[in-house]
């Protein structure tokens, strides 16, 4: 079932929308080899340390893009996330046509409001939201990217494996404090 905004879509974007809907997971080629990556960025979390987290966010994205053989992205990971009265921002995907040279994911450590480190799963959940939207562009050259059922249904399940969990298994979601 669309969203509530895809009746305001053009004939065009509803075609994209339903094309993103219908693709449900990314079939990686080793999911296995993408494990430890995934799982680096915790240390590094809990570590309160911007480069190392930096470090590791780029050799996960960089090799989600090599086995999918998609454009690099550049990884951006600032201190604290912007916020303002009505939201936070989590993360940022800026394709080459916004940035002029590579694409960007920026994604913040901390909360805004209590400045907490983000949790690990949440995190890492961010940094392949915007994952998948650069995916979206590259691998799957949608002319847009939209926040699908399908878009969410590829962010979970890209999640749970690399984190070693069936990719259909539901849980809660994790929570930031």
């Amino acid at each position: 079932m669309p969203f509530a905004y895809y009746d305001k879509l053009s004939a065009a974007r509803k075609r994209t929308y339903r094309k993103s809907d219908r693709i449900t997971r990314i079939e990686l080629p080793d999911v296995a080899a993408l494990m430890p990556a995934a799982a680096a960025i915790g240390p590094a979390l809990a570590a309160e340390n911007v480069a190392g987290v930096r470090e590791t966010c780029q050799r996960l994205v960089d090799a989600l893009n090599a086995q999918l053989r998609t454009p690099r992205v550049v990884v951006k990971v600032l201190e604290r996330r912007p916020a303002n009265s009505a939201y936070e921002l989590q993360g940022l995907y800026e394709p080459d046509e916004i940035t002029g040279s590579l694409a960007r994911i920026t994604v913040w450590m901390r909360t805004a409001k209590k400045e907490n480190v983000v949790k690990f799963r949440t995190f890492l959940r961010t940094l392949l939201h915007e994952a998948c939207h650069h995916l979206d562009y590259e691998l799957y050259k949608l002319d847009e990217t939209f926040h699908t059922e399908g878009f969410y249904a590829r962010e979970s399940a890209l999640v749970r494996e690399l984190l070693g969990e069936s990719p259909t298994a539901s849980g809660p979601a994790a929570s930031d404090s």
